[in-house]
């Protein structure tokens, strides 16, 4: 399966280390990369080759500036080709101006929006449908009054909480304010709380203390802090016989 990492901090931080670490589990999600990352802009970088075989990325890291919110994503194809427009993270506009990133780990079996926005997606992935998606939630809600952080939260967990069920929606937002955090399904995320933030992982990457996240949840955070957090929804997802043979088959 993919594998997500996210940060969020009250202070620039250097993460490198636990970057490095993310990146080298690519031998086993070998079909793509991203990151991004803040300079005096937002910065995405992907490109459709293993982590470990980027001729550029060792070098970002090494040189990259000490950050306060940062989303990475390796990729295992499971729906869509390996390409570039395939890589997470995704990013788009709302009509407000406001930037929004987002990667994703799962599937989406479940989905009235996939035909809809399949003839205008970049890619051909699940995951650019369902951040299409949002987009055009967030954008229903900001032509009639443009939410304050808040509403915000109550727009994106609403709008996660009705597509959860059925779906593997392991996923991380970033509006540039807020950090969105879900899972839902057992055992794929845990963070690890830092000195001035918190960082998220599908897996460990040292042998410090790492928490699982909490399940069927929707929880954002702003300068590695929490600021809000839904409700314990009933979406969790429970993988089907037909879901593990084929997930299985994909790996063998």
């Amino acid at each position: 399966m993919c594998e997500l990492l996210g940060f969020t901090s009250a202070r620039n931080t250097d993460i490198s280390d636990y970057l490095r670490t993310f990146f080298s589990h690519s031998n086993k999600n070998p079909h793509g990369w991203g990151m991004m990352y803040e300079t005096d802009r937002r910065e995405i970088l992907k490109e459709p080759v293993s982590a470990e075989a980027s001729s550029f990325l060792s070098d970002v890291i090494d040189y990259m500036p000490p950050q306060k919110a940062l989303l990475a994503h390796i990729r295992y194809a499971t729906v869509g080709t390996v390409n570039q427009r395939n890589c997470h993270p995704f990013t788009g506009s709302d009509i407000s101006g406001r930037e929004w990133t987002l990667i994703h780990n799962g599937t989406i079996l479940n989905s009235k929006h996939n035909h809809r926005y399949s003839a205008i997606q970049s890619g051909d992935t699940d995951s650019e449908r369902f951040f299409l998606s949002l987009l055009d939630n967030m954008n229903e809600h900001i032509a009639r009054n443009v939410p304050n952080e808040r509403e915000r939260f109550e727009i994106v967990n609403k709008f996660i909480v009705e597509n959860a069920p059925r779906n593997k929606l392991n996923l991380m937002i970033y509006d540039g304010e807020l950090l969105y955090v879900h899972k839902n399904l057992k055992n794929t995320l845990c963070f690890k709380r830092l000195e001035d933030g918190l960082i998220f992982s599908t897996k460990p990457l040292d042998d410090g203390v790492w928490i699982p996240f909490p399940m069927a949840q929707v929880i954002a955070y702003n300068n590695g802090q929490e600021v809000h957090r839904g409700d314990r929804h009933k979406g969790t997802f429970i993988p089907t016989l037909e879901y593990i043979t084929a997930m299985d088959a994909m790996y063998i």
